[in-house]
């Protein structure tokens, strides 16, 4: 029995044991740069916004749809008169009518009529179907369905810039984190150095050196990875908000090389010029402000329409109790014709401004993708010096090492070899940071998410 149950209690460790190995596994995975912008493109508080906005512009577009359908309006009252109105003839008003020689009053005496009772009630339903309307009401339908479109757009461009902010956030963690290391490094040679000047002072085999600039610089290297320190922390901080990471301590994985689809100058401004974010809000803007004039232009017109219901009222005698009607309604507020001109004035000065805002964006979108154009140039042959210089101090080390294993060199020698190695990390992390925000620069450019 005792054996059974120490068989299982091993056996619910070895669960437990492995249970707490993935979960730590899982806490101390890295974390990538596409998951983190990923994380970002799902948490971040902005972009949500952007989609709540276009969520309420649809819904503006389904309200204007609901006008163009006949209008049902359904009313009821209730009412007490105090006093009721009465029709009173006075006796003789019609005449008089001789019978059997005698002569009969019409009426014969005064005759009193209620003309309503006490309590008056009365409900319908009335129907009204716009006519001349259903043009300015399809525009603006067609106004609505603009601003959705402005408002996708606006979620692009603002997805591309957080992807872009999330982008130089994690290079610029991974950058700092190289600095660190060579600040550190530096650190410790320093160190190392004014340890070696003490022991040759108190052995009496020098006397002349500068002990007190040994430690500046001591003091120098830990003020500079004090300041690498609280760098890494803002940037950690402003990244943990992006993405909406809760956890501290998250590892960033490497980055892998990105490669930029060949294409020449005349190309990428094509693309551009097609599917600009902003060369698109600009023509958006313009043609809002077209539809705006349209439906300025239609308020010109008379509201014309059928209009049907039915009423029903107990307490008004001179009234039908039921009553159905048809009819037609003609209504045109002349101040408009006035007032509609100066309206059409302004909106068309609005798409003149349209017009000159499409022509600025043009070029400047132009200018931008030759100025990336160069960027990526640029970049590309940064990274080939950078990783030559990585290469060649990656050697250096590795002769550094050997030599330290056969106690040909000192270990000052090996820490001066690893902060230049993480200075080379450091600068090939610099220049693959200015290619990814080159590239990303020319995916807005060209409207790709």
């Amino acid at each position: 029995m005792r054996t059974r149950i120490f068989t299982k209690f091993i056996a619910v460790l070895y669960i437990l044991f492995l249970t707490t190995g993935q979960v730590s596994a899982q806490q101390t995975e890295p974390l990538n740069l596409q998951k983190a912008i990923d994380m970002a493109l799902q948490n971040n508080h902005l972009l949500n916004i952007k989609k709540l906005q276009i969520e309420e512009k649809q819904a503006k577009v389904k309200e204007d749809h609901v006008k163009k359908y006949p209008a049902a309006v359904i009313s009821s009252t209730y009412q007490y008169n105090a006093n009721l109105g009465a029709l009173v003839i006075p006796q003789g008003s019609f005449g008089a009518l001789p019978l059997n020689g005698t002569t009969i009053a019409l009426p014969n005496k005064e005759e009193t009529f209620a003309l309503g009772k006490h309590n008056n009630f009365n409900a319908g339903v009335s129907v009204y179907q716009p006519i001349t309307q259903l043009g300015k009401i399809k525009t603006g339908v067609a106004i609505a369905e603009t601003d959705v479109t402005l408002a996708q757009q606006e979620k692009t461009k603002a997805s591309l810039q957080i992807k872009q902010a999330v982008e130089r956030l994690y290079y610029g963690l991974l950058i700092v984190q190289k600095q660190k290391d060579e600040a550190q490094a530096k650190l410790e040679l320093a160190q190392m150095k004014l340890y070696d000047v003490e022991s040759a002072l108190l052995s009496g085999k020098t006397i002349d050196v500068n002990k007190a600039g040994l430690q500046a610089n001591i003091a120098d290297e830990e003020q500079n990875l004090l300041k690498l320190n609280i760098q890494s922390e803002d940037y950690t901080a402003d990244l943990k908000q992006l993405t909406g990471i809760k956890t501290d301590g998250f590892v960033l994985a490497n980055v892998e090389k990105i490669a930029v689809p060949a294409g020449s100058l005349e190309s990428y401004t094509s693309s551009a010029t097609a599917n600009n974010i902003d060369l698109k809000i600009a023509n958006l803007g313009q043609l809002k402000t077209q539809q705006a004039i349209k439906a300025a232009q239609q308020s010109n017109r008379p509201d014309i329409g059928l209009i049907a219901g039915y009423s029903y009222q107990s307490g008004n005698l001179l009234y039908p109790t039921n009553n159905p009607f048809l009819g037609a309604q003609f209504k045109w507020n002349l101040q408009d014709l006035v007032a509609n001109k100066q309206v059409i004035k302004q909106r068309n000065f609005l798409l003149q401004q349209a017009r000159e805002n499409i022509a600025n964006t043009q070029d400047q979108v132009t200018n931008d993708v030759a100025k990336v154009h160069r960027k990526l140039s640029q970049a590309t042959a940064l990274i080939a010096v950078a990783e030559k210089a990585l290469a060649y101090r990656n050697e250096e080390l590795k002769i550094q090492q050997d030599k330290q294993a056969s106690g040909l060199n000192i270990q000052a020698d090996l820490l001066n070899t690893k902060s230049l190695l993480a200075k080379a990390e450091a600068d090939l992390l610099s220049a693959q940071l200015n290619y990814r925000l080159a590239f990303s620069d020319l995916q807005r450019l060209m409207g790709e998410e």
